[in-house]
């Protein structure tokens, strides 16, 4: 059983309550239509009600009547998510009625079901940006004790069994943090580590990327990736993590012991961290083009319950993916 059938398997053992908030729109829909069936979550559609019954007549989805759909128009409990978002939002100065405004958008409403004990985790993404997805998390749900952002992983499923954990890998930060400090780096490293025990199931192995290994090469930006290496070791002294390194070292074990002689990570690592946002973008896609890696995710971390982001270019396929990952995720907490 490969690493996607755990997932949906863990899934349908302990069924988690999700939130989609963007519950008429047709891929979504269709996933939803197929998490149902598998009974691999309790979903919660947010919408007009009417629409979706409808789009779902349309498109034969026959198990939409088995989710829960809340429709903020009608829903009786909406003035307790508005009351809780005004007592989240007055000393910033949001008003009782642009709360009770503001708890009507699906987004939003979301994050207050999750707060308020009604859901496990959100996910959206197919209609919205990733800046709107996360603004209501930042604001209700809010970061995890010790870690201030929001970082995305990605899990790589390539045909090079040699390389991570028979071929696959978990790449990171993919997908948020254009340019993060040696702080902001370190917290990457440790949340992917937690991301990677969560989902994947395997001890991470942590390597730091960078264009030098242990010294190779004098510049500001390596000194970055050597802090961040030092403050992850802080945060997480059990974690197996070294850098800085570049990728040929921390992937092949020839190369990384005659680059990085000594090193318990050199050579092994399951744990890609890329010291910024445009390295990682690029390396996953490389990656994904040249090899004919699967890319799953990106899966948000770093939040203080399971919020994920999809494209908006996603498929059904990603969705019911990012669906059982986020349960997942849920679980966990």
């Amino acid at each position: 059983m490969n690493l996607l059938d755990k997932i949906m398997e863990r899934a349908k053992a302990n069924p988690q309550r999700i939130v989609l908030p963007e519950g008429s729109e047709i891929r979504t829909l269709k996933a939803a239509d197929i998490i149902l069936k598998e009974k691999a979550a309790k979903l919660i559609l947010i919408g007009d009600e009417k629409e979706i019954i409808k789009l779902a007549k349309e498109n034969n989805l026959n198990n939409i009547h088995e989710a829960t759909i809340l429709d903020p128009e009608t829903n009786p409990k909406m003035s307790e998510y508005a009351n809780l978002l005004f007592a989240i939002r007055k000393s910033k100065g949001m008003t009782q009625e642009e709360a009770h405004k503001l708890a009507k958008d699906p987004l939003y409403l979301g994050c207050l079901l999750i707060k308020n004990g009604d859901a496990d985790g959100e996910l959206a993404g197919a209609r919205n940006t990733t800046e709107n997805v996360l603004r209501p998390a930042f604001q209700i749900i809010k970061t995890l004790p010790g870690i201030s952002i929001v970082s995305g992983a990605l899990f790589m499923f390539t045909p090079t069994p040699q390389y991570g954990e028979n071929g696959l890998l978990v790449f990171a930060d993919c997908a948020v943090n254009p340019n993060p400090t040696a702080e902001e780096l370190a917290q990457i490293a440790v949340c992917t580590a937690n991301t990677t025990r969560a989902i994947a199931g395997f001890e991470p192995i942590v390597a730091m990327l960078s264009f030098s290994t242990k010294g190779s090469a004098k510049h500001e930006l390596v000194d970055k990736v050597v802090e961040a290496t030092r403050l992850a070791h802080l945060m997480d002294t059990k974690l197996l993590i070294d850098g800085e390194l570049q990728a040929d070292a921390a992937l092949v074990p020839e190369i990384g012991q005659s680059k990085a002689p000594g090193s318990k990570i050199a050579g092994r690592a399951n744990v890609l961290v890329f010291p910024d946002l445009q390295s990682g973008n690029i390396g996953y896609k490389m990656v994904e083009r040249f090899s004919g890696a699967q890319a799953v995710g990106p899966v948000l971390q770093g939040m203080a319950a399971p919020i994920n982001d999809l494209s908006r270019g996603c498929s059904v396929d990603d969705i019911v993916k990012m669906i059982t990952i986020t349960a997942n995720q849920a679980m966990k907490k």
